[in-house]
Order: structure tokens, then C-alpha cells, then sequence
């Protein structure tokens, strides 16, 4: 899509838009299982007040063009893209994402990066709403980062937010450009538990050579089945060999979040291992003339 031009319908038409966002806002979020989340369509008479409010909302911000605007209850999840220059490529687009009030205006910038890639919904949660989850780099035509997150819709906050953040990182599943004189490999999944719900699990092992023994570090990202709040768990000793296995073996991942499993470390560890078993038979050179121990003459 292009950038955003949209004609205004007047203050009237946008008061009823609110009116009816407002009347999801207060009916009760018990029923989690509603799922009123949609996509506005950018050519369409209905929707255009909802363009209206958040183009003018975003005004103040840095952006070349708005690319989507997905509405649940009285807030929009919207991607912005920003061109350097009119002569820059499109290729070389960065990219934002923001939370837009729908009843006072007020913006939250959610993350940023390049190469946005929206995902399915996910669930990690049992019971939970389903979250978008997207993909993205930390920039064009480069040894990129990739990370992983969901958006989902805060209750409390009345706002869209962004899970497992640090500054405009999310979960790193990803290096295209690992560290000098190191031979990192990477392996990352998304698994479905058996109650529905879903979590990240990623493995860097660093082999340094002859510099220092290697290190490894196992993480798991889910949210907490009592609270729902979000954790990062770094993983040691059986819970990180049971990740380890998880993760190589894949059974269970989500279709196109995985990878690494190809990687000798997985290879090695789904090798089947062989016990030697005791030797029961007898020596060649047995005749028969043992006795037991106890045993008359």
C-alpha cells in the first residue's frame, strides 16, 4: 500500500466510530475467547474514520507511509514504514510499530526495525487470546539480527504492546553475523504444549577453538501459567539437555519457526547411541570341565 491521503468524513462519523469501539471496550473481558481484532481495509468508506483518527494521531511522527492498521477494542496496532530519501530503494525501508489510542490520540511506539514479517496468531496462554506474531530484523542488507515477538492487546492498559522486550530487541533466535574467530551455531523453535498454548526455546553454542572451552547458553521464553506474565529462563543441567533434545528434534514446532536442526550439535545429540552388552557366550576353547562352585567331585 501507499502512503496514507485519506479524506476526512467529519467529526460526527468519527464519533460514532468511537462510540462502537467504545462499546467493546466496556463489555467484559472475561470472555477472552472473543476475538474482535481486524484489519482495516484501506479503500474502504466504513474504515476511513478509524485512517482518519490515526493518521492524524501519528502526525507529530516520523514516517513515510502506514502500511497497516488492525483495530481491537479502542486501541489500532499500526506499522508505519520510513523511506530516507524519494530516490532511496524500497528495499531499504525501516519500519515502526505503534499503539494508537482511539479515544484520546495518545501514540506508544512499540518497537522498530526492517524486514517485518507478521506471522499467524499463537497462543501462550492457555485460555489466553491468540497473539500476532511477527519476525524482524534489526536491519537492511546487513549481517541482520532477527527477532521474534507477539503483539497482544493489554486489558489493563487499554494499549497493544509487545512481548519479551528490551529496548527494540525481542527474542534473538537469529545471527547472520556471528562474532570474529567464533563458530556459533544456532537452533531455535516454536513449540505447541499439549494444552494449546506455545513457548520459544533457543540454543547458541559458541566454540572458541583453541582461545578457551566453548559456551552455551539455553533459553526458554513463555509466559507464567499462574500470572501470565512474561518470563525468560536460562536454562542448566537436565532442564537445558531436555531443550536441547526439544529443540533438534522439532516434533513439535510450529510450521516455519524453526531452524538449526540441521546443525552437527543436533546431529549429535539424535544419534542413536549403542550400549555394548556383556558377552554371554562361551570361549572357543571351553570344554565343558568347570565346576561349580560346591559341587562333589
Amino acid at each position: 500500500m501507499t502512503g496514507i491521503q485519506a479524506p476526512h468524513h467529519g467529526a460526527g462519523h468519527i464519533l460514532r466510530r468511537v462510540a462502537w469501539l467504545l462499546l467493546f471496550c466496556f463489555c467484559s473481558t472475561a470472555d477472552t475467547q472473543q476475538d474482535p481484532f481486524r484489519w482495516m481495509d484501506f479503500h474502504s468508506l466504513e474504515d476511513q474514520s478509524v485512517i482518519v483518527w490515526v493518521t492524524r494521531a501519528l502526525d507529530a511522527e516520523k514516517w513515510t507511509a502506514i502500511r497497516e492498521i488492525g483495530v481491537q477494542f479502542d486501541a489500532a496496532l499500526v506499522v508505519t514504514t520510513l523511506r530516507a530519501t524519494p530516490q532511496s530503494q524500497a528495499n531499504a525501508d525501516t519500519f515502526s510499530m505503534w499503539s494508537v489510542s482511539l479515544t484520546t490520540h495518545a501514540v506508544t511506539p512499540l518497537l522498530k526495525g526492517a524486514d517485518l514479517r507478521l506471522l499467524d496468531w499463537m497462543r501462550f496462554a492457555e485460555g489466553a487470546p491468540p497473539e500476532l506474531g511477527a519476525l524482524y530484523d534489526n536491519c537492511n542488507e546487513c549481517g541482520a539480527d532477527t527477532y521474534l515477538t507477539a503483539l497482544y492487546y493489554d486489558f489493563s492498559q487499554h494499549v497493544w504492546a509487545a512481548r519479551w522486550m528490551r529496548g527494540t530487541q525481542a527474542v534473538p533466535i537469529w545471527s547472520a553475523k556471528p562474532p570474529a574467530a567464533v563458530a556459533l551455531t544456532q537452533v531455535y523453535a516454536v513449540m505447541a504444549e499439549a494444552n494449546g498454548r506455545e513457548l520459544i526455546g533457543t540454543w547458541n553454542y559458541f566454540d572458541y577453538g583453541q582461545q578457551k572451552p566453548p559456551e552455551e547458553f539455553v533459553y526458554q521464553y513463555d509466559l507464567d501459567p499462574g500470572s501470565r506474565l512474561e518470563r525468560v529462563q536460562l536454562l542448566s543441567a537436565k532442564n537445558a539437555e531436555a531443550m536441547k533434545q526439544r529443540l533438534c528434534r522439532a516434533s513439535d514446532a510450529v510450521s516455519g519457526l524453526a531452524r538449526g536442526q540441521d546443525s552437527a550439535l543436533c546431529q549429535q545429540i539424535l544419534k542413536p547411541r549403542f550400549e555394548r552388552k556383556p558377552v554371554t557366550t562361551p570361549p572357543a576353547n571351553n570344554h565343558g570341565q568347570s565346576v561349580p562352585l560346591g559341587a562333589r567331585h
